[in-house]
């Protein structure tokens, strides 16, 4: 892969996942926004994967663990094998394959990943948080919903 191409394999890393890493942009789906953390990870763009988690679990997530992941692999190249835009009005659901490489042999991330959209932003729902919440407590994504009102089922 060229310098210029971008790791979620849709451009040019300057025209595709670059301006969503700088904050120049917001993406537009819960697809492009797969795309833009796979990329994150790629270019060890850890503030920006914090950045896009769900506002209620950032706090929660494994920064160094999150940042040992990202430098410690080789990403290979992402698979979306499907999206769902419209789980309900706030919610989008994509399944993808990330392909890496982890010094020793090839691996395949296969994961179904849940997003939520907050102030016409996209953020990705964490299921790995070791946060601790309730059904009557406010919800992770800001909503000011009660948690098993909106995210609780896509966890």
């Amino acid at each position: 892969m060229s310098e210029l191409a971008c790791p979620c394999g849709l451009g040019h890393y300057a025209d595709c996942c670059q301006p969503l890493h700088l904050g120049h942009a917001n993406a537009q789906s819960a697809q492009q926004l797969m795309r833009s953390r796979y990329s994150a990870f790629a270019k060890q763009q850890i503030d920006y994967i914090v950045g896009t988690t769900a506002l209620g679990q950032q706090a929660h997530l494994d920064v160094a663990a999150i940042a040992d992941w990202a430098k410690s692999n080789q990403w290979l190249k992402l698979d979306i094998v499907q999206a769902q835009e419209k789980l309900d009005k706030h919610h989008a659901q994509v399944e993808f394959k990330a392909h890496y490489h982890d010094g020793k042999q090839a691996q395949v991330h296969h994961e179904v990943s849940h997003f939520v959209k907050f102030e016409d932003a996209w953020y990705f729902l964490d299921p790995t948080t070791d946060q601790q919440i309730t059904m009557k407590q406010p919800c992770i994504c800001g909503s000011n919903k009660k948690f098993k009102q909106c995210c609780a089922q896509f966890l």
